[in-house]
């Protein structure tokens, strides 16, 4: 079987417990396959297996959101196409950013250049949408900011207050704030 078909266990692992507390027991426990399956599957063992989650991430961004952020539409319809892209993976708000779990913990270095480069090419898309409206590149920059700051921000929100209307809030709003003087 493919490593696929354990990237939705592994980034519910991944997301509940983080790096250092998705331990080999838990993950041959949720994925069914002991320790040398595990191993056989990914040869470098958990680092492989968060390279595998995060690059399906990847292609989900590019796929999905920098797609749409550079693709021929309005803004606004460029930014609720992101949104509700974003709130499909992380369920309406349920789950948490594993990007923001992985930083803050001890792989922080194994997997910043790959989050980083998740995080900027997001940002530098939604700058062209800004830029394309006619926003310079400095106020575009800022905006693109804010944006994955509000984001980013109502995810940690909403999971310390076990509340996921706050994300919902941001999510849905959004679109249209980010488009006020656009418009």
């Amino acid at each position: 079987m493919s490593k696929a078909k354990y990237i939705p266990c592994l980034l519910s692992l991944f997301r509940q417990h983080g790096y250092d507390g998705a331990t080999l027991a838990r993950i041959s426990e949720a994925t069914g396959l002991g320790k040398a399956s595990l191993y056989h599957h990914f040869p470098n063992g958990k680092d492989e297996m968060v390279n595998t989650v995060l690059t399906s991430l990847q292609v989900f961004m590019e796929e999905q959101i920098l797609a749409t952020l550079t693709g021929e539409s309005e803004p606004l319809a460029k930014f609720e196409r992101m949104c509700d892209r974003l709130s499909y993976v992380y369920e309406n708000g349920d789950q948490p950013c594993l990007f923001a779990i992985l930083l803050m913990g001890s792989a922080r270095d194994t997997f910043h250049d790959q989050v980083k480069w998740i995080f900027q090419a997001w940002i530098d898309a939604m700058v062209g949408v800004f830029q394309s409206a006619g926003l310079d590149q400095e106020l575009a920059k800022r905006r693109a900011e804010d944006a994955a700051i509000a984001i980013q921000g109502s995810l940690i929100l909403t999971q310390g207050l076990n509340d996921p209307k706050i994300f919902q809030r941001v999510i849905t709003e959004l679109p249209k704030k980010l488009c006020l003087d656009l418009l």
